[in-house]
């Protein structure tokens, strides 16, 4: 079982990271990432799924556009889960999930997931702790399956923000009309539950981590999305994957 305690992570990078160095070796990495996803297509044995969570302004989006965005669209798919229809809420928890899980040869991003029914559903008092702890354990199976069964990678991060960090970029969306579109009056309230949310997130790392959770700093946009695509791009070198013959 986990014991992760964020508040003994710093959000930052180290001393000795160098933030120019760093973007340059970020930039040939994405290179590498090109490469490998488009074999991952073509052999089309391996998938992967790669989970993002954090809190808001944590730089959700800004990951999947500056680590994903040069990869072949072809064989890269988001999905980000919002608050669920009324369709949705007539099935279980993981039916809206299930349908975008990714297919062989793919990557399937998940800008937020199936952890906002212990998340943010918890914080808000629409799940008591007896319901949250089954769909822990079915998260669990959930997971498994994918990886027994198809052949699914999955990493799983939590973009670690400090909270002055989440307050500066929250004010950025008001003062910065390139942002004004990102503005939400609802963020400053949940950014009011911090302590709720933390609480969650750590029960949540603790009960979900058959697969671990990687916790990344993410003070620094650019040694987050550094660290972010070093995890990939190690995960896919490490399926050694060939491209396929001449079909006869």
């Amino acid at each position: 079982m986990s014991s992760i305690k964020l508040k003994e992570i710093s959000p930052r990078a180290p001393e000795n990271f160098d933030k120019n160095d760093t973007k340059e070796k970020l930039q040939q990495i994405i290179l590498e990432l090109d490469d490998l996803q488009n074999l991952l297509y073509a052999e089309s044995k391996h998938s992967v799924l790669v989970i993002v969570q954090g809190m808001d302004a944590s730089g959700k989006d800004g990951t999947v556009r500056n680590v994903f965005g040069k990869l072949n669209p072809q064989g890269v798919l988001v999905q980000s889960f919002k608050e669920p229809t009324k369709e949705e809420l007539a099935h279980d928890f993981l039916w809206r999930v299930h349908r975008h899980t990714p297919a062989k040869g793919m990557i399937q991003i998940f800008n937020r997931s199936h952890y906002e029914d212990i998340l943010i559903t918890r914080v808000h008092k629409m799940c008591d702790d007896k319901t949250a702890h089954k769909r822990m354990q079915a998260i669990n199976d959930f997971e498994k399956l994918l990886t027994d069964h198809n052949n699914t990678s999955i990493l799983k991060f939590y973009l670690h923000v400090s909270t002055q960090e989440q307050h500066k970029r929250l004010e950025e969306r008001i003062k910065d009309p390139t942002k004004h579109w990102k503005y939400n009056e609802n963020d400053f309230k949940e950014a009011k539950l911090w302590d709720a949310y933390m609480n969650v997130y750590e029960e949540c790392f603790a009960n979900c981590n058959d697969i671990p959770w990687i916790i990344v700093p993410s003070d620094q946009n650019w040694y987050k999305e550094y660290l972010i695509a070093v995890r990939l791009r190690d995960l896919l070198k490490g399926f050694h994957m060939q491209f396929p013959g001449l079909k006869k």
